[in-house]
């Protein structure tokens, strides 16, 4: 139990005892004046009775405090629950355009990577047709070396060595 529900309760027992132990002279006549007039009424009974108003309306104040914050700290949890919500959805969106931003860059880098395989594939091509145009050349002038050794050696009249 909390400290100020032991004080109270602990308030009331010693009002309840206190009560009990002086019955008598609290329930004894006493004259009392209203202001206007005056009655004989019995004293302590009169402020036992205004104790027990007393308390009663302040637990009343007590439990109408408790009431309110109760209610206020549900508006707030609602509050926050809905703030979380709106935020959970905003990351979701960034997640999302974080995604479509992701996913435009990788296109563009595959085409990017196309453009350029293509490039790189034409420049081989064009190497390639180069490198044998040099080797056929490469090829036909020493044909054409070989045929002029043989003429020259024909004339000359000498029989090429049989290997």
């Amino acid at each position: 139990m909390k400290l100020a529900t032991l004080l109270l309760i602990l308030m009331l027992t010693l009002i309840g005892a206190f009560t009990t132990l002086n019955w008598g002279l609290i329930t004894t006549p006493t004259d009392l004046s209203l202001g206007f007039s005056t009655v004989k009424w019995p004293l302590g009974l009169v402020m036992l009775g205004l104790l027990v108003i007393v308390t009663a309306v302040f637990l009343a104040f007590s439990l109408y405090q408790l009431t309110s914050t109760l209610l206020e700290t549900r508006k707030l949890s609602r509050e926050v629950q809905a703030s979380r919500e709106l935020s959970d959805q905003a990351e979701a969106s960034r997640f999302t355009e974080l995604r479509k931003f992701m996913e435009a860059e990788m296109a563009q880098q595959i085409a990017l990577h196309a453009t350029s395989k293509s490039v790189l594939t034409e420049k081989m091509g064009q190497l390639e047709t180069n490198v044998r145009a040099s080797i056929e050349q490469s090829g036909n002038t020493l044909a054409s070396y070989i045929g002029e050794l043989e003429d020259r050696l024909e004339r000359k009249k000498i029989a090429p060595p049989v290997a």
